[in-house]
C-alpha cells in the first residue's frame, strides 16, 4: 500500500536536543491524534558533510548544532492534507508554537511531501 511523507530536515543545537525531543514528543501526538500514521524524529549519528551536498550542507550547520532528520506518514496526500489542517487549528499546537521560541532554527529547516514508490516490510 502506497503512502505519503512529509519529510524534514532541521539543525539542532546540542545543548538544544533535550528541548527539541520535548517538543517533538508533544507536537507528535497531535500528528497521531489527528490521524497521521507513524511521527518519526531522529538525530544525526554518522552525517558527514560531502564533497557538493550533505545534510550538514543543506542546513548550512553551525558549530555547536547537529542535523534532525524527520518524517510524518499518511495514508495519502489528501489524508496528509486534512490532518495538517486540523494540527494547525490545534490549540495545543498553537500554545506550543507561541509560548516559547522553538529550540532549532526554522529558517534552515527544509520540508516537503512524498509519494511512496516502493515500501517493503520483513514479516
Amino acid at each position: 500500500m502506497a503512502h505519503y511523507v512529509d519529510g524534514f530536515v532541521v539543525p539542532v543545537p546540542i545543548d538544544k536536543i533535550d528541548a527539541y525531543r520535548t517538543m517533538a514528543e508533544a507536537a507528535g501526538k497531535i500528528w497521531l491524534e489527528h490521524g497521521a500514521l507513524q511521527f518519526v524524529e531522529t538525530i544525526a549519528d554518522d552525517v558527514k558533510p560531502g564533497k557538493v551536498t550533505s545534510f550538514p550542507q543543506s542546513v548550512q550547520l553551525k558549530e555547536g548544532e547537529t542535523v534532525a532528520f524527520s518524517y510524518i506518514v499518511y495514508e495519502s496526500r489528501e489524508q496528509r492534507d486534512s490532518v495538517n489542517a486540523k494540527v494547525m487549528e490545534d490549540p495545543r499546537l498553537k500554545t506550543m508554537m507561541e509560548s516559547a521560541a522553538p529550540p532549532f532554527d526554522a529558517q534552515r529547516m527544509f520540508f516537503g511531501g512524498f509519494k511512496t514508490i516502493v515500501e517493503l516490510e520483513r514479516s
